[in-house]
């Protein structure tokens, strides 16, 4: 499994700038983003999204807790509030 380590490697490029690359930083030049992607690419590298979520303290996770999605009333609310969800995370 490749590591931050490998793909800076590869890019020739320092830790701090593939990390950026990976969090979309505005201040990266495009032709490093093209190295690091390219170098990502090669290595099948993906960053672990349970690293960025304890970093970022954020899960983007909602928790729906009902008595029974066997009561119609539940299971209408349940796919009203996934539709709802869906058009707002998509819309972001």
């Amino acid at each position: 499994m490749a590591t931050i380590e490998d793909v800076a490697k590869l890019a020739g490029l320092s830790r701090s700038t593939v990390s950026r690359v990976i969090n979309n930083h505005p201040y990266v030049t495009e032709k490093k983003r093209q190295l690091v992607y390219d170098a990502m690419r090669k290595l099948d590298y993906h960053p672990n999204s349970s690293a960025q979520r304890l970093r970022t303290q954020k899960t983007n996770t909602i928790a729906v807790l009902v008595p029974r999605l066997t009561n119609p009333f539940f299971l209408y609310w349940w796919k009203g509030l996934r539709r709802l969800l869906w058009k707002t995370a998509i819309n972001c």
